[in-house]
């Protein structure tokens, strides 16, 4: 079996070196040998290993009948488009990382690699190297799932770890996160929530069966979340961590991508620094978490490899996922519920008594000018109606 793998990046060299070093086991398990025939990359890379198979033109690979399977590990919309988009119409087999290549187009490409006998797939493409895709495809087939939750980033829950072990602000988190590389120079997509809800919509896309556009998922990152809020979580025995969520209820499928507080009997709750976790709860097998590293060289690699070792074990012979292409509407965050935690200026508790009605209030000794609550469960919509009859410091939804 001949693979060729699109981006000699920090994935694709690890997909590289997982082929390599772990050639003999694959081999194995796979029941022929699978061999790297080409890397594509516009760069150089001068004394590297890869050289011997290093090409630059993707017509090189196109035109090569021996090819089995595509490794798309470039990243972005194009040309990752385009050149999975030829692969599966030439029944290639595709394998991928690309989150938003997925979230925006895995529906269409399944349909394409049906259409030719061949398959599109994207392990790697939620939680690195935590197998959640096959989970929701194959062993969690005879469950209706009835909610996700899921700690989808490695950036913000270390830096959520680090606020509350070390009291350090957000802005100085921010900074060590990008110093140890666990966050990029512009770290808008990870700490405004933009890659937990791309992932969060190709998790609710594969739990229902139907096209789920990231665009229309509510979406809030942690840029609000202070020292403050660090403390009061401390003080209700919670943990602050950004969730991309979704849950079926009557009918409707409801997702969100906000951070919570999330309380210590919670699975969640222990999972900390730049770990990922996945908890799904179905209607006969009730909750089931799946945890590991959710990032990294070797990590996504891995998973991308297990796509591999599929796509060589089912050559010619798709392997079936339930995802149509027509769009879900999902429930309006108007109707949404849960319970909230409140900042308040200490001079408006009557207020907010006033406007929320059955609170629980939380004092922390250092915060004398201010007073948090817990209000009882309300939809969104109530609580921005209540909101608006007092000065909110901040506000946070409990899970």
């Amino acid at each position: 079996m001949n693979v060729a793998i699109l981006g000699y990046g920090t994935v694709g060299s690890g997909v590289f070196d997982v082929l390599t070093e772990n050639h003999d086991i694959i081999a194995k398990r796979v029941g022929k040998s699978v061999d790297i025939k080409y890397v594509l990359d516009l760069r150089e890379f001068p004394g590297d290993k890869v050289e011997s198979v290093l090409v630059h033109d993707y017509k090189t690979i196109m035109a090569d009948p021996d090819v089995d399977i595509v490794v798309e590990v470039m990243g972005g919309l194009h040309p990752a488009y385009e050149f999975t988009k030829e692969a599966l119409e030439k029944g290639i087999a595709v394998c991928t990382s690309n989150k938003e290549l997925v979230a925006k187009h895995g529906a269409e490409f399944i349909e394409l690699a049906k259409s030719k006998n061949t398959n599109y797939l994207f392990e790697a493409s939620v939680g690195g190297g935590i197998p959640i895709i096959r989970q929701l495809i194959r062993s969690i087939t005879a469950d209706e799932v009835e909610a996700i939750n899921g700690i989808l980033n490695g950036t913000t829950n270390y830096m959520m770890t680090e606020m509350r072990e070390k009291g350090v602000s957000f802005e100085d988190c921010l900074k060590d996160a990008q110093a140890k590389g666990f966050a990029e120079r512009n770290p808008a997509a990870d700490i405004e929530g933009h890659d937990a809800c791309r992932k969060i919509a190709i998790l609710t896309s594969l739990a229902y069966g139907q096209q789920v556009d990231f665009e229309d998922i509510y979406t809030e990152g942690i840029t609000g979340i202070t020292s403050e809020d660090v403390l009061y979580a401390k003080e209700l025995g919670r943990g602050i961590k950004l969730l991309g969520s979704s849950y079926m209820k009557d009918g409707k499928v409801y997702a969100m991508v906000a951070p919570k507080m999330v309380e210590q009997t919670n699975p969640l709750y222990p999972v900390n620094g730049v770990f990922n976790a996945i908890l799904l709860r179905g209607n006969m097998l009730d909750e089931v978490m799946c945890y590991g590293k959710g990032a990294g060289k070797l990590p996504t690699a891995s998973a991308v490899v297990s796509d591999v070792i599929d796509a060589a074990k089912h050559i010619n012979t798709f392997i079936p996922v339930l995802w149509d292409k027509n769009k879900m509407e999902l429930g309006k965050k108007d109707d949404m519920t849960c319970k909230f935690f409140v900042r308040v200026a200490k001079e408006d508790e009557a207020a907010a008594n006033a406007a929320f009605g059955n609170i629980s209030i939380v004092r922390v000794a250092e915060l004398d000018k201010e007073i948090g609550f817990v209000t009882e469960e309300m939809s969104e919509a109530k609580y921005d109606a209540c909101a608006s009859k007092v000065n909110v410091i901040n506000r946070i939804r409990l899970m």
